[in-house]
């Protein structure tokens, strides 16, 4: 950035989704922000329910705005925790404070909110969705996906051991020897990994399966079994490291096999999520009843319907001595340190965008493409136009 270059003006609004804890920018991370050449504005109350005073913002350089349509009117980038398609209804109002122009960066749900996608489109503002952060490897310190999957995970285990009217380590006492829980994990992606991890910190005889022979070692890695279920399974990964639906017959063959599995163990936490998509039932009715009264099941796939047939978003429902709980939002419950995760897959996200002082639209950059959504007053990637069915020849092209 040159003298003559106006630094941009960053702007973090309270979040106004229900529950929702986490802030967009942490008061450490805003020298981090001015030294790379953005001036952070912050709404008053935003980071306090992180544990985040307005003074701790304002003693590290950051200004604090009562009203929030100032902030909106004075910022060139406003940063967000939920943009408006992971926050419908409380983020409505929002639209009006929008300019043409504006750069939003934010969580958004992008895959499944067209309606909502469409209207930042309307308002001409250029809508980044951190959940479209290609996985490679110059953009890992931008991925909040895997930032908030390993807050999920490592939390997950702390509920199922809490539920558990068992302790996790083998313990040797004067009274006897006490056995080890035993934890499964269903899904070995960056939450059960975490979960594997922290499950075995406890003490927890640990096992996982997931569909991808290729994550083995990583699971062996942390000291866990890789539970082996022999089904044909090709194409199991999409090219962006995620796992790719299966039809329901395999889901059906991996339920059968899962059963005796499942019934062995304590706790089962399952992570088992398709971008986008309904998660996969792989826990039936039938199976909880055949696991031991007093053992938990933590589903972390109930915001996408769950991979428990009876579990309830943000419930807990208790199946013949079974508990099985389906939190929505973990990473909203440590909000501290989701909150500095977020904030730094924030800040790499803008370096990377920000040049001579300005958002610069590279749309040559895999980076860059790939993650914005609106831009020009239309809906300009093309992964969503495509789940969209948008038609290029209804809009006008790119500026």
């Amino acid at each position: 950035m040159t003298e003559e270059t106006k630094p941009l003006v960053v702007g973090v609004p309270k979040e106004t989704f229900p529950g929702e804890n986490r802030v967009a920018v942490v008061a450490d991370m805003v020298p981090q922000f001015d030294k790379a050449g953005m001036n952070v504005v912050v709404e008053s109350g935003a980071g306090r329910q992180a544990g985040i005073n307005d003074t701790d913002y304002s003693a590290r350089g950051a200004e604090v705005i009562t009203d929030r349509k100032a902030l909106f009117d004075k910022s060139d980038i406003i940063l967000q925790v939920r943009g408006l398609g992971a926050n419908p209804e409380q983020g409505r109002p929002d639209l009006e404070l929008f300019r043409n122009g504006q750069t939003l960066v934010a969580l958004f749900e992008p895959l499944t909110a067209k309606n909502e996608v469409t209207a930042l489109a309307e308002k001409g503002v250029n809508a980044f969705a951190m959940e479209l952060i290609p996985r490679i490897t110059r953009a890992q310190s931008m991925d909040a996906l895997s930032s908030m999957a390993t807050v999920a995970g490592y939390k997950a285990v702390l509920l199922g051991a809490e539920l558990l009217p068992k302790i996790f380590p083998m313990l040797m006492t004067a009274a006897g020897t006490i056995s080890p829980a035993k934890v499964f994990v269903i899904g070995a992606g960056v939450a059960g990994l975490q979960a594997i991890a922290t499950a075995k910190r406890l003490g927890a005889i640990v096992s996982a399966y997931d569909l991808r022979p290729a994550v083995r070692e990583q699971v062996e890695s942390l000291g866990a079994s890789f539970v082996e279920i022999e089904i044909e399974a090709s194409d199991s990964e999409d090219k962006g490291g995620y796992a790719r639906a299966m039809d329901e017959e395999f889901y059906r063959k991996q339920r059968e096999l899962l059963t005796r599995v499942v019934a062995e163990n304590d706790v089962v936490i399952t992570t088992a999520a398709v971008p986008g998509r309904k998660a996969p039932v792989l826990i039936t009715a039938g199976m909880v009843k055949q696991m031991s009264p007093g053992s938990v099941i933590v589903d972390l796939a109930a915001e996408r319907g769950g991979n428990c047939e009876l579990t309830r978003l943000d419930d807990t429902v208790i199946e013949n001595g079974v508990t099985i709980i389906g939190p929505n939002n973990l990473p909203s419950s440590v909000p501290y340190h989701a909150s500095q995760m977020y904030s730094r897959n924030l800040l790499a996200l803008m370096k990377h965008l920000i040049k001579d002082g300005t958002v610069a639209l590279d749309m040559e950059d895999e980076i860059t493409r790939d993650t914005l959504m609106t831009r020009d007053g239309r809906v300009a990637n093309k992964r969503l136009r495509e789940i969209f069915g948008l038609d290029s020849t209804t809009e006008r092209s790119e500026g």
